[in-house]
Order: C-alpha cells, then sequence, then structure tokens
C-alpha cells in the first residue's frame, strides 16, 4: 500500500471540452464528480461521463482499503489521431509531474481509448485496467440506437455515407461525359494517397476557415481564384488535344499540358494568397499569413521551375537558358526566405508577446511566455511546473491578450 496510486479515466476524442468546455487534465474527487454531471447532463448518451463516474467510484473503494490515491481524467483531441495522442501524453506528464503518482489503475469505455496504454506505459507502471461497458448496450436493439447515434457525427458520416455517395457521383459524370473510368479511377488513386500518407488533417487544417462567404471582401479574390484554376484546366487540355496532331509522346503531351497549365495558374495561387491574407489580418493571425505567403512564393517558383524545364524538354528554349532560370529561381525562393524571416521578427517586435499567457488551439493551458529569440523565431514558455519549452512563430495562429499556438 505504500505506492502512490492514480485511478485515471480516460477521453481520448475530447467530448468533455466538445460539449461542456472544460480543458483536461481534471484532477481531484470534487472537479471529477463537477465535470462528469455537467458532461451527462450536456449529453446523457455520452458513455465518458459513465467512465468518469465509474473512476471515482474506484478511487472510492482504493481509498477506503487505505491506498494513497487520486483520481483524474485526461482527454485528448476531436480528431482521433496524432494530435490527440500527443495531446494525452502532454497531460499524463502534467499529472505525473503535480501528484507524483507511482503507479496507475486505467478506466476507459472501450477499445479507442486503450490506444492510450502504449503512451501510459512508457511515463508510469499500469496496475489495472478497467473497461466500462453500458448494460444496455449489450441488446441488440441498443446497439442499433448506439450505431444510429455515432452515423449522426462527423467523422463516422464522412466515411459511411460521404465516401461512397463520391464515387457513384463520380462514376455517374464520367459515364455521361466519356470519360470513362480512368477519370475517377485517378480521382480515388489521389484520396487514397492523402489517406495513406497521412495529409488529411494537414489539408483539411489548411482549408479550415477558407471563406466563401459573400459577406466578406476575400471572396471576391477566392471566385477569381477559382476562375483562373478553372481556365488553366481548360488551357491545359486544349493544349494536350491539340499537341495530338504534332506528336503522339506521351511525356510530350504532358509537357505540352503542364506548360498550358502552369501559365495561369500561378495567378490563381496570387488571389487565393491576397483573399487569405485579407481573412488571416482580419482575425489578427499576422503570423499564420506570413507562413500562407511564404507557401505560395516557393510554389511560384517551383512553378516555374516546371513550366521552364517542360520547355527544355520539348526543345522551346536552349539548356544554357534553362540553366539561368534556374538559378534565378532560386535566388527568387531564397528571396522568398529573407522577407519571411524578416516579417517574423517585424511581427514579433510589434506583437509584445512576453508574459503572455500560451494555450494550444483545442484550449489547454500551456504555460507563459518568458523569453523570445527573434533571430531564431522561437518564443519560450515556461509551464505551470516549471518546464520550458519553445515554439516556432509559424505556430502561432493569434496573439491578442493571450497566444493560441498549433
Amino acid at each position: 500500500m505504500s505506492d502512490r496510486l492514480v485511478v485515471l479515466a480516460v477521453d481520448i476524442d475530447n467530448d468533455l471540452y466538445t460539449k461542456t468546455r472544460i480543458t483536461g487534465p481534471v484532477i481531484g474527487r470534487k472537479n471529477m464528480l463537477k465535470a462528469a454531471a455537467k458532461l451527462a447532463l450536456a449529453d446523457p448518451m455520452d458513455t465518458d461521463a459513465n467512465t468518469m463516474f465509474e473512476a471515482v467510484k474506484r478511487y472510492d473503494e482504493l481509498k477506503a482499503a487505505g491506498h494513497h490515491v487520486i483520481v483524474a481524467t485526461i482527454t485528448g483531441a476531436e480528431r482521433e489521431g496524432y494530435i490527440a495522442d500527443t495531446e494525452v501524453a502532454r497531460q499524463i506528464e502534467l499529472l505525473l509531474d503535480k501528484s507524483k503518482a507511482d503507479a496507475c489503475l486505467l478506466v476507459t469505455d472501450g477499445a479507442s481509448d486503450t490506444r492510450v496504454l502504449p503512451i501510459l506505459k512508457t511515463r508510469i507502471k499500469v496496475n489495472s485496467v478497467d473497461i466500462v461497458r453500458m448494460k444496455q448496450a449489450e441488446k441488440l436493439e441498443n446497439t442499433y440506437f448506439t450505431l444510429l447515434e455515432k452515423l449522426k457525427e462527423p467523422h463516422y458520416a464522412r466515411i459511411v455515407f460521404g465516401i461512397p455517395a463520391l464515387l457513384l457521383m463520380l462514376f455517374a459524370i464520367s459515364y455521361a461525359m466519356n470519360f470513362g473510368w480512368e477519370l475517377p479511377a485517378a480521382l480515388i488513386g489521389a484520396y487514397l494517397i492523402v489517406k495513406g500518407f497521412g495529409l488529411e488533417e494537414g489539408l483539411l487544417h489548411s482549408f479550415r476557415g477558407f471563406g466563401f462567404s459573400v459577406d466578406r471582401l476575400s471572396f471576391v479574390f477566392y471566385l477569381s481564384a477559382l476562375l483562373f484554376f478553372v481556365i488553366s484546366v481548360v488551357i491545359a487540355a486544349g493544349d494536350y488535344f491539340s499537341a495530338q496532331a504534332i506528336t503522339s509522346n506521351p511525356l510530350n503531351l504532358a509537357s505540352y499540358a503542364l506548360e498550358g497549365f502552369i501559365l495561369i495558374f500561378p495567378m490563381s495561387l496570387v488571389l487565393y494568397l491576397a483573399g487569405r491574407l485579407i481573412d488571416l489580418r482580419s482575425s489578427r493571425m499576422r503570423y499564420r499569413a506570413i507562413a500562407q505567403g511564404v507557401y505560395i512564393g516557393y510554389s511560384i517558383v517551383a512553378l516555374a521551375l516546371i513550366y521552364f524545364a517542360a520547355s527544355w524538354f520539348l526543345g522551346q528554349i536552349y539548356f544554357w537558358q534553362l540553366l539561368a532560370f534556374s538559378v534565378a529561381a532560386i535566388a527568387a525562393g531564397y528571396g522568398v526566405s529573407a522577407l519571411s524571416g524578416l516579417l517574423k521578427r517585424r511581427a514579433m517586435a510589434l506583437s509584445r508577446m512576453k508574459d503572455k499567457h500560451v494555450i494550444n488551439e483545442i484550449g489547454a493551458y500551456i504555460g507563459k511566455v518568458e523569453n523570445i529569440d527573434k533571430k531564431r523565431g522561437l518564443i519560450f514558455v515556461r509551464t505551470e511546473y516549471g518546464n520550458l519549452l519553445s515554439y516556432s512563430v509559424d505556430r502561432i495562429s493569434t496573439v491578442t491578450d493571450r497566444i493560441m499556438i498549433r
């Protein structure tokens, strides 16, 4: 009975914050009961509330048996995966730093939360795992209603309904326009690449807040960017089919199509950037606006290199001209990088970030800014437990009375 135990409930998808705005970790019997009751009132069908009540029950039992024990709940993130696991690891370390616990009793509501076990076992000894099962869910009819509730959640609805619907529409459109099965197959392949290499989260994050609203000035720029993108695709298709009368070499055909596409597409990127800058500056996301500009600057430089390479491949320019253009593109890339550093340092000087509190995007408190390194573009944050963390300014989303980082 000499071990200091922690009875730990896990909410990997962060329903606690989503439905009650309570951030983890929640520590102590009183705070646990208050948070669990608030979650149960917000959503009586959520099993995470029952998990928290079960954790309190186990805490009472161990306390009565004479153990040195505390009870707590840790949370992840709404979109499960790397972000959720990282947040769980951070909260576990905060909890252990505060409680000095020697061993853990994990209370979970099923397989989605047991993914925490490998993370937990690297930091503390796990003495027991208690899985909470709702008695009603064992009956077939209640399983049916449980599945219906899950299908109402956007994450599961996109998988079960959205993807099959998109596939059916793609094949229907392709059949109606006599494109054959190749175009839908290529789009499906592109989607599988995005999923397989874990790019989905980054793409969704980039397009979140894209801002197609007629109430915003940026709407004009986004609409124009979309129009220029469509024009680029039309020009590329026209050049491809026109080139078929000249050559049947697939590489030559692809080069003609690339030339036609890249001719107008950079204008689409510039207009998109203008819209994003308007939205981000109005939201006081100065640092993200700088990052967006850098990414698009590099993209335009890369597109220019591809355009000149295609022109050389088709015999439209000499090799020495390709080399000269490549050197100019590299110099332009260096200029974009230097301008980015200058803008970041200027933004850091204007923001007065020192001594401001720092939170992440799900509302969890991280600490207070202790120091700023303008040369390297870093801020140093002292946590409430004395640890010193460093973050790049690229991760800063907003700076108001507090700082939010991604």
